[in-house]
């Protein structure tokens, strides 16, 4: 993976986010893909699992959000990307690192969140 490509499956995914449905699921993620909300959670795994994720932690297509990403480094087919997302309808604000690892087709077969919110505590 270049980081034009990892670039590029970002772009593809929050396009698919704010789409309805979860059919496009597949163009993003393999049928076996692990989906990570945070790292102390449980896996969750494969494309229907995913898309019950999705339909269920977001409020819909219309949904109205800011996000901007930068690829902050690429081995192979792992990735590491910054997302800032913000809800306009709640406020909430989001800074996140996506550690991402890429099938050979391109698609992801592991993806890991680690979400912090400003009122979050660090960790420390």
């Amino acid at each position: 993976m270049r980081r034009e490509d990892v670039a590029a499956w970002v772009a593809a995914y929050e396009q698919v986010w704010r789409s309805p449905g979860t059919a496009r699921l597949g163009e993003l993620f393999t049928e076996d893909a692990t989906y990570l909300m945070s790292p102390w959670e449980e896996p969750f795994r494969g494309l229907a699992a995913i898309g019950e994720l999705w339909e269920a932690e977001r409020a819909g297509p219309d949904e109205t959000f800011t996000m901007t990403t930068e690829v902050v480094a690429v081995d192979g087919r792992v990735a590491v990307v910054r997302a800032e997302v913000g809800y306009a309808a709640t406020g909430n604000r989001w800074r996140d690192l996506w550690l991402l690892r890429f099938a050979e087709d391109g698609r992801c077969a592991g993806f890991e969140e680690w979400p912090f919110a400003p009122d979050q505590p660090d960790g420390h």
